[in-house]
């Protein structure tokens, strides 16, 4: 039976992604994702049935847009948050 206090991977155990990359990521495909979602709803409130795509295709790539807009948002401001902290806590000589 393994033990499960025990690390066996070689990851470090305070590892974080590139928060520069992220935030770079995330300032590029908010606004991408936000033309995205406002050019598919103008469109899909100008189709009509004889369109391809029609306006349930329409609406679907809408709302995935609009999805992505939104966890580009959320990650966005988790990254920043993150990023905040990081530089407290090398202001206050802990660094991490």
């Amino acid at each position: 039976m393994r033990d499960r206090g025990r690390r066996t991977g070689t990851e470090p155990v305070t590892a974080q992604s590139d928060l520069g990359l992220r935030l770079i990521l995330s300032w590029i495909f908010v606004p991408l994702f936000l033309a995205a979602t406002v050019l598919f709803a103008v469109w899909w409130g100008a189709a009509d049935d004889d369109n391809t795509p029609n306006p349930t295709q329409l609406g679907w790539l809408t709302l995935v847009c609009a999805l992505l807009t939104i966890v580009a948002v959320i990650d966005l401001l988790v990254v920043s948050r993150l990023r905040a902290r990081r530089r407290a806590l090398h202001r206050r000589g802990r660094g991490m």
